[in-house]
């Protein structure tokens, strides 16, 4: 799962179902460059506005969830 906050407060949950068993470290390589297709990493001066935005302008991510 993948935890995005949209900029209009709201949190969501997105479930990716994965084709195959996946260790914990599998499963978060599997999200890091899942992360790297649908975000972009951007910094700003001010740090606390640093983190992967969306490429389509609704959020940022703020982590994932493997099961």
């Amino acid at each position: 799962m993948i935890l995005i906050l949209l900029f209009n407060g709201e949190v969501l949950l997105e479930r990716h179902t994965l084709d195959r068993p996946m260790d914990v470290h599998e499963c978060l390589m599997f999200a890091d460059e899942h992360r790297e297709t649908i975000a972009t990493y951007r910094e700003f001066e001010d740090p606390r506005r640093n983190g992967s935005y969306l490429n389509d302008g609704r959020g940022t991510i703020q982590g994932f969830i493997c099961e």
